[in-house]
């Protein structure tokens, strides 16, 4: 595709490799670097002029200084000058921040707007962890699904998937499970949950019965892991036969693995938004590829074309 530029941060540089190759494009030249006080410094190593210009950085690892790398790359494109400067942040950094209590921060319309003020033209993202982070944006985003992928692992990999139910972890989720449940005919269930505070469950209760059935919980991340490991002792404390869990993000954090570990799940399956070097420690973790969703969703913005096939379709 000609006029177009893919540059990768260095959250996600395999992804970024991925997502490239897809296109048929050679990743940009850039060099990150740390000044001795830890300011970063970036420096664009080719001509981007005219260009449609796509940075890919996920909110992952070390989120602050990745997303003031993000700012500087933007930045450092919009005044070369690129035509347009796109930021690909499949886990959109600060998304987990709720004004739930008085003085808090919505930190995620704080990123939105810096964002904007360094020279973003446009924001991919996938998967956001609160809905309303939609309505942040006064540039135009277009966020992205896994359902698809999801759908398409739980038919190739779960033999019974006709005799399953998609499961939330907590009501948060219901539509996106009621999204999955529908488009593969099966039923959904839902539990509540009421947390004791941030990453830690106080009780948790099933609305749906799962007697004898395989169990899915599908959700947009995770964390410290304590809400689905909680949710899938229910489902088996409730008759489920089998346990399966589907992440876009696997943040992963803290005691994250030792839960997975000592849980009955199957397989817990994560998108590949952020890096999957955890996977080593944990055997049953799976990771789904989302280079092909991005590339698509690049190649549909850069052409003027439509996103919305990629809300229910895993481009080949």
């Amino acid at each position: 595709m000609p006029n177009i530029k893919i540059f990768s941060g260095r959250s996600r540089q395999d992804l970024s490799q991925k997502t490239a190759d897809r296109l048929g494009q050679e990743l940009g030249k850039v060099v990150t670097k740390k000044f001795s006080n830890q300011e970063t410094c970036v420096e664009i190593g080719e001509s981007v002029r005219g260009g449609d210009v796509h940075i890919v950085q996920s909110g992952c690892g070390e989120i602050s200084d990745n997303l003031m790398e993000l700012l500087i790359m933007i930045n450092a494109c919009k005044i070369a000058p690129a035509s347009r400067v796109t930021a690909v942040d499949p886990c959109f950094s600060y998304a987990q921040d709720k004004e739930d209590t008085s003085r808090a921060a919505i930190s995620a319309k704080l990123v939105v707007n810096t964002l904007s003020i360094a020279g973003a033209d446009h924001i991919i993202t996938m998967d956001q962890h609160a809905s309303q982070i939609q309505g942040f944006f006064d540039i135009p985003a277009d966020t992205l699904y896994a359902d698809p992928a999801v759908l398409k692992w739980i038919k190739e990999n779960i033999s019974e998937w006709r005799n399953c139910t998609i499961v939330s972890p907590d009501a948060g989720g219901a539509k996106r499970v009621t999204s999955v449940a529908e488009r593969s005919n099966v039923d959904f269930a839902l539990t509540h949950k009421e947390p004791k505070k941030a990453n830690e469950v106080d009780r948790m209760v099933l609305v749906v019965y799962v007697k004898d059935r395989v169990a899915i919980l599908v959700d947009d991340m995770a964390d410290t892991c304590g809400t689905i490991c909680h949710a899938a002792d229910k489902l088996f404390s409730a008759g489920a036969t089998r346990v399966s869990a589907i992440l876009t993000h696997g943040i992963f954090s803290g005691p994250a693995i030792t839960h997975i570990n000592s849980a009955g799940f199957e397989a817990v399956v994560v998108t590949n938004t952020i890096p999957e070097d955890k996977v080593k420690h944990c055997s049953k973790i799976q990771v789904i590829d989302i280079s092909m969703i991005l590339a698509e969703a690049i190649r549909r913005t850069h052409n003027g074309e439509s996103v919305s096939y990629l809300f229910s379709h895993v481009p080949l």
